[in-house]
């Protein structure tokens, strides 16, 4: 009963959240910093990107498709006169998750923000990765640790090149991790998997994000990184494509908010509020709070486990 009281009451902390203190017009002056923003071709990550790009900083929209990059792009460049750059991503595919890494690497000598903002939510059960994982941990997990993995040195470097802003890793998560917790057997498909509910694959991915942010931030915290989880509070965007009609309809007409102004308010403090620069390994939720994730979540062993598997997967590439 306590657990269950436990993620009753975190589930409603944070989707009936208070009026934020931190706004978009608070976020600062950012000429000189380059960020990656993955899935910044649409919903939260394409509106962060606009606010990023208007506030001085060069960004890269990581996505599979070019043509919808290409879209984003011009739409930012006519509403801001600043023109965002494309980096071809499909995180479903280690492969191209590493052949994105590498392009970056070889145009670019830092990165400050790397905000691991795609994510796909309840998806056909038959969906997999090119490498036949689960579609939403090989998603919303694996691909990101990867390309974290890939960029690390980089994020390094520049941490230590301006040690008074570090770097920051931007993990979204959300409210979803308090309804799941890892059942690797499931991560890869298999009969495990096909018997999993989709919404507890969902929350499990979810979870994981959570797990990886924490872990991210006890082996690299010393080295300038600072690594981040959040929730960014229950927001009207298209990760609700792939949910059946009636339930989709359900979600929006209950308490789903809209992007603006609001919607990526805990995305932007995250990324970019001096204060948050020293909430290393911290949860955060809407808009722009400090909040408890579930509590297995920070638990050392739980991220050594999972930091194992992943490195394990990627492991010869």
């Amino acid at each position: 009963m306590g657990v269950l009281w436990d993620m009753v009451k975190s589930l409603a902390t944070e989707s009936f959240p208070p009026r934020s203190k931190f706004t978009i017009k608070d976020v600062p002056d950012l000429s000189g910093k380059i960020i990656i923003v993955t899935g910044g071709n649409s919903g939260l990550g394409f509106a962060t990107s606009k606010v990023l790009v208007e506030r001085g900083a060069k960004v890269y929209i990581a996505t599979r498709s070019e043509a919808k990059a290409k879209e984003a792009i011009e739409q930012i460049a006519n509403d801001t006169g600043k023109t965002p750059l494309f980096l071809k991503l499909d995180l479903a595919d280690l492969d191209s998750v590493q052949a994105a890494a590498n392009m970056f690497l070889s145009k670019e000598n830092r990165l400050d923000v790397l905000y691991n903002s795609a994510g796909v939510m309840i998806p056909s059960k038959e969906a997999v990765t090119k490498q036949g994982y689960d579609l939403q941990f090989g998603t919303n997990v694996l691909g990101h640790f990867y390309l974290t993995k890939l960029l690390l040195p980089l994020l390094i470097s520049t941490a230590k090149s301006s040690p008074k802003d570090k770097a920051r890793i931007v993990t979204i998560s959300s409210g979803a991790h308090h309804m799941s917790n890892l059942s690797f057997a499931t991560f890869k498909d298999g009969p495990a998997r096909k018997k999993a509910n989709e919404w507890a694959l969902y929350g499990q991915s979810k979870f994981g994000d959570v797990v990886l942010a924490k872990e991210l931030a006890r082996r690299y915290g010393e080295e300038g990184i600072v690594s981040l989880a959040l929730n960014p509070g229950n927001v009207n965007t298209n990760l609700q494509k792939e949910l059946p009609g009636w339930q989709s309809r359900f979600i929006k007409m209950t308490i789903m908010y809209p992007i603006l102004p609001n919607g990526i308010t805990t995305h932007l403090w995250a990324g970019t509020a001096p204060e948050t620069a020293e909430y290393n390994g911290k949860y955060l939720i809407p808009w722009a709070r400090v909040g408890e994730p579930r509590t297995d979540t920070q638990d050392a062993k739980v991220g050594e486990e999972l930091w194992t598997w992943l490195e394990e997967q990627v492991a010869g590439r």
